[in-house]
């Protein structure tokens, strides 16, 4: 983790967007990983907060819930276009060998005169996809499909 207390950090890639999220807890983690997976596609900080949704996610392995985390995310942001800014993520838990999230994510509705879109992404992957406890907290690292 870098000495100083950075949320994110964009790497080099080809023809995907990959990033890498910092977080003192893993609920921070995954809140650092969706705010530069949006950061890939529009300016967060022009979002004008007025709807949130409430998400609950369960998966078998920490790092899928951490895909299907941003997946959903995404798709929510098709389907009813919102454009998301802010992330809380409650508890992480691990019960009976599954994981599971519940958070709440907070956007704006979609407006092209607005919110001016950089790029497209078409879906997270699990291509080079790391989430690691380090002794300062965790990382993720994630590739996004443009």
């Amino acid at each position: 983790m870098p000495p100083q207390p950075e949320q994110y950090e964009y790497l080099e890639h080809t023809a995907d967007a990959k990033f890498r999220a910092y977080g003192k807890t893993l609920e921070e983690v995954f809140e650092n990983a969706a705010l530069a997976m949006f950061n890939v596609m529009i300016d967060t900080k022009k979002v004008l907060v007025d709807t949130s949704l409430e998400i609950s996610l369960e998966s078998s392995e920490l790092d899928t819930l951490l895909v299907d985390w941003l997946s959903e995310l995404l798709f929510l942001f098709e389907v009813e276009e919102i454009i998301f800014g802010e992330f809380r993520v409650g508890d992480i838990r691990e019960e009976g060998g599954k994981y599971s999230l519940k958070a709440l994510a907070s956007g704006a509705k979609w407006d092209l005169e607005i919110h001016l879109f950089e790029t497209e992404i078409k879906a997270v992957t699990y291509n080079q996809l790391e989430l690691e406890k380090t002794p300062e907290g965790w990382v993720a690292q994630v590739v996004v499909d443009l």
